[in-house]
């Protein structure tokens, strides 16, 4: 009997994971849209805001926090700097990699937003305190790290 709860609660848990994504990607299509920019490439400047300390960010980087092939990335960045969302520069220790950044215009453009986001975030985690978000995002950082192993082992059996 415990054995059909726990499948019916991971079950539960998948479904709300694509409720979940699909929301966040009807929301990141609006403040794409807002900015005249597509979902991706909205996802790529979120990226670059959180990874970039000042120096730039890799494409490397940015397609692993994304989970995109480096390819993508480096196509969606090349629109983003002509759009004037982005500035893209050789690395200075190594030319072979470009750093990426945030141009000045991005960065007013997205703060723009921030009233409105934050509004928003509000709205989705209303009933969760600091305490609860902590303990959820462990969770699913653990549940991410398991999928990852998972999914590899799926790959191995497959072949």
């Amino acid at each position: 009997m415990i054995e059909k709860k726990l499948d019916r609660a991971i079950t539960d848990f998948i479904w709300n994971v694509v409720e979940i994504h699909s929301q966040l990607e009807d929301i990141h299509s609006s403040w794409a849209g807002l900015l005249g920019i597509t979902e991706p490439q909205w996802l790529i400047l979120m990226a670059i805001t959180e990874l970039d300390e000042g120096r730039g960010v890799a494409g490397i980087d940015v397609a692993n926090k994304l989970r995109v092939h480096p390819a993508f990335v480096t196509n969606q960045t090349k629109s983003l700097e002509k759009h004037g969302f982005l500035s893209r520069r050789p690395a200075a220790d190594d030319a072979r990699f470009v750093l990426m950044s945030l141009t000045e215009k991005a960065t007013t453009e997205i703060e723009k937003l921030s009233k409105r986001k934050l509004a928003l975030n509000s709205t989705m985690f209303n009933e969760l305190d600091e305490k609860t978000l902590a303990d959820l995002n462990a969770a699913l950082a653990t549940i991410a790290k398991n999928a990852r192993l998972a999914a590899r082992l799926l790959a191995i059996d497959v072949s």
